[in-house]
């Protein structure tokens, strides 16, 4: 696979790390997006981080200088979202942002039940004592817990932040509870989705992101190329580390999106 893209019709693009790293943009991010969109290829963005809803997600984007829509931004959440709506889950208690449990009401779920049939996890960025301490008290209790995602770290400037794998540890460590479910990448389905209702076709679709162990991992799970950018968390000695063969192998690498499309 070549940096220009060719027989490439549509990108799912990472954000944390890929197309800004904390509050500021990658080098040339903007130019890489409107290069999209004078060859036609379609732009999505990526994101595990649950931290925020999709129309804080947009006016972050559209702070930045990136136009999107609501049909632009694809979340753990809503993954997660899917997930609750197929098992029958309404009551809940929630680890997450104000942002997330927005989301989760808007869709009826009830997010501070004093009964409720899962623990549900995310990135929360809002985290308090009271959060962890009622969560901990349900999973003894025997209430099981779901994910929006796996990630360890969320990148930042000054280096890797916990993110909601960091609070799974920590709540295991605690309880000795895992989640049975963890939603978002690497699992295929928010890829799946977009991708079935544009009628694309899954191989001439790309992913493109930071992250070894989720974005090149769902990558291949989905049936799509995977491009892996060396501007936040991987390391080219991460790469030289996987085994053979191994899911999480890119089919491309590059420093940063600006060498792409060109």
């Amino acid at each position: 696979m070549e940096a220009n893209l060719n027989q490439i019709d549509a990108v799912f693009l990472d954000l944390d790390g890929t197309i800004y790293l904390g509050g500021e943009l990658i080098p040339g991010a903007i130019e890489f997006l409107n290069r999209c969109d004078e060859k036609g290829v379609r732009r999505f963005f990526l994101s595990n981080n649950s931290s925020r809803s999709v129309s804080q997600y947009i006016s972050k984007l559209e702070g930045m200088g990136i136009p999107a829509s609501e049909d632009d931004v694809l979340l753990s959440t809503h993954d997660l979202l899917s997930w609750l709506d197929a098992e029958g889950v309404v009551e809940t208690w929630l680890v997450g942002t104000e942002g997330m449990r927005e989301m989760l009401e808007n869709c009826g779920i009830h997010t501070r039940s004093s009964n409720p049939e899962y623990v549900v996890l995310g990135y929360d960025t809002e985290i308090s004592y009271e959060k962890i301490a009622t969560a901990s008290v349900h999973l003894h209790k025997g209430v099981p817990m779901v994910a929006s995602h796996p990630d360890m770290v969320c990148p930042s400037p000054e280096g890797g932040l916990p993110d909601t794998g960091a609070y799974m540890a920590m709540f295991e460590a605690t309880t000795g509870v895992r989640p049975v479910h963890i939603c978002g990448k690497p699992q295929p389905g928010m890829i799946h989705h977009k991708i079935e209702a544009l009628g694309l076709e899954a191989q001439r679709c790309a992913m493109v992101g930071d992250r070894l162990y989720t974005d090149m991992a769902m990558a291949t799970r989905a049936g799509t190329k995977g491009i892996l950018v060396l501007s936040g968390e991987a390391t080219m000695a991460d790469v030289e580390a996987l085994e053979e063969g191994a899911e999480q192998q890119p089919s491309l690498i590059v420093g940063s999106v600006d060498e792409l499309l060109r």
